[in-house]
């Protein structure tokens, strides 16, 4: 696939650095060709908005793409990346300018009915929310991204047993909290 190609989905800029060689520009190619789906399923899930997403990642595959010369694990390159999302999705608060308004949060109505209103997702819901983050964040990296211990591990920065801990504490956690037999 060329550069052009390339850059219809992600802008990835058609031409290398000047200071970088040839051979690392292929190489970051094959990197957002192999990474992007889920570069941007992580960042439509960070922030529920396709738009959105797709700038996030775009953003994040320009700071790869600066940096990645730098890079010396290539086995750790798909945790840098999502790092490096998720670090922007972050980004995107910072430089939000929130207006405030006068109304109260109780005046204003729910208006997300896309979800499963039933008993069983509220008790979930609730009980997920209960979680610490610790614990929270890597079972529905699980759950909802589908990624494994191992890719988990890679984007948190900790060891594959600890978050294989943290799974185990929050299923058992979850257990407790849904079936308090």
């Amino acid at each position: 696939m060329s550069s052009a190609a390339l850059s219809t989905r992600w802008d990835v800029p058609a031409e290398p650095v000047s200071d970088r060689p040839q051979d690392l520009h292929i190489s970051f190619e094959e990197l957002v060709r192999r990474y992007s789906s889920d570069l941007f399923r992580f960042a439509y899930w960070l922030c529920h908005d396709r738009e959105i997403a797709q700038d996030v990642v775009q953003e994040a595959l320009l700071r790869a793409w600066k940096s990645y010369a730098q890079v010396k694990n290539q086995a750790a390159v798909k945790g840098w990346l999502l790092t490096i999302v998720r670090r922007e999705n972050a980004r995107r608060f910072e430089r939000a300018r929130l207006q405030m308004c006068d109304v109260s949060p109780e005046v204003v109505a729910d208006k997300h009915h896309d979800y499963d209103t039933s008993p069983e997702a509220f008790a979930l819901r609730c009980a997920l929310n209960e979680l610490a983050a610790e614990y929270r964040e890597p079972l529905l990296l699980q759950i909802i991204g589908g990624y494994s211990q191992k890719e988990i591990a890679e984007m948190t920065g900790l060891s594959s047993a600890g978050i294989g801990t943290r799974l185990f504490r929050a299923r058992k956690k979850l257990k407790a909290v849904l079936d308090p037999q």
